[in-house]
């Protein structure tokens, strides 16, 4: 062969190479595996929680009044997907009208039939993996089962007792609810959290409101087919304030689908599985809202299904 052929070849097949080197780096790139809390840490930003932030978050009550953040749950509350919710009522040792003992004893019992991922979450760090590594580099093989995961489930997760933070978007657009697909910039929340007189603290849990909720009964397909969030630029801004968790009133608490690519929640990737940083779907922030709460005291205890990497939440908002 001619060597300036040759030659011209080699730079051409270089060149191919070299532009396709970012999206290889994507990946090949293993560097998040590692924790900045240690090679065992299976918790993440749950870390920041402390003794501290606990005192600190406890000043912000000043009425003594609550607020559940949960929204109800039944087999008609739209879900993602494959997702579903049900209940049924049974009276064991009952039918027929038959009671129990000489004082005619009688009881309900519930058995469920669901996934955890329907409703009010907390979607904890074993839940959203990359190429299926999770939080820590843990690979799926090495601690996910049939009957749950060996690392990383949400029995591990500590009490979140914390300041929360909640960013009304729908007044920051001037929309009682922000449309599907609406990416929160920095500078949007930025200009929330100045409109509100406040600024992020490490330790802290950040909600969006977003208005999404109304859609609930009403038009339950828009409701699961997008919704309005945060995209790359700003989770990175949040993860670097050192929140632990962020998540709001949509079903992903991310912008979906993301603009311009075809990522299925990236969003969730980079906080989740890099960062350690926990999601909370599906919170009901609207009364804080209309009171005009931006911050409060934040309580959740979370059920302990050991090997579950989601579960069912009713946090606690005190102020």
């Amino acid at each position: 062969m001619n060597t300036s052929i040759f030659n011209k070849i080699s730079m051409l097949a270089g060149a191919v190479m070299i532009a396709t080197l970012p999206a290889l780096g994507q990946t090949a790139d293993t560097s998040w595996y590692r924790s900045a809390y240690g090679r065992h840490d299976e918790i993440g930003a749950a870390n920041l929680l402390s003794p501290a932030i606990v005192m600190q978050s406890i000043k912000l009550v000043k009425t003594g009044k609550t607020l559940p953040l949960a929204v109800p749950v039944d087999k008609n509350l739209p879900a993602f997907r494959h997702r579903s919710f049900h209940l049924y009522n049974i009276q064991p040792g009952e039918q027929g009208g038959k009671t129990l003992g000489p004082n005619k004893f009688s009881f309900n019992d519930e058995l469920v039939n669901a996934w955890t991922g329907v409703g009010t979450q907390l979607n904890g760090i074993g839940h959203i993996g990359i190429d299926n590594v999770y939080y820590n580099g843990n690979k799926a093989v090495d601690f996910v089962t049939v009957e749950g995961v060996k690392k990383l489930g949400v029995e591990k997760v500590p009490p979140m007792v914390t300041r929360g933070v909640v960013l009304d978007m729908t007044t920051h657009y001037g929309k009682q609810i922000v449309p599907g697909g609406m990416e929160f910039t920095v500078a949007d929340i930025q200009a929330v959290l100045k409109k509100e007189g406040l600024t992020l603290r490490k330790g802290d849990v950040v909600l969006f409101n977003t208005g999404w909720l109304e859609l609930i009964g009403k038009d339950n397909k828009q409701f699961l087919e997008v919704e309005p969030g945060i995209g790359m630029e700003a989770a990175k801004w949040l993860a670097e304030q050192g929140i632990v968790a962020f998540g709001g009133d949509t079903w992903a608490s991310e912008v979906y689908p993301n603009p311009g690519t075809k990522e299925e929640f990236p969003v969730n990737q980079f906080m989740l599985a890099k960062k350690g940083i926990y999601n909370l779907e599906l919170i009901d922030s609207r009364p804080l809202v209309r009171e005009k709460v931006w911050e409060f005291l934040f309580v959740l205890g979370q059920p302990l299904y050991v090997g579950s990497t989601q579960v069912n939440i009713n946090p606690v908002a005190i102020y």
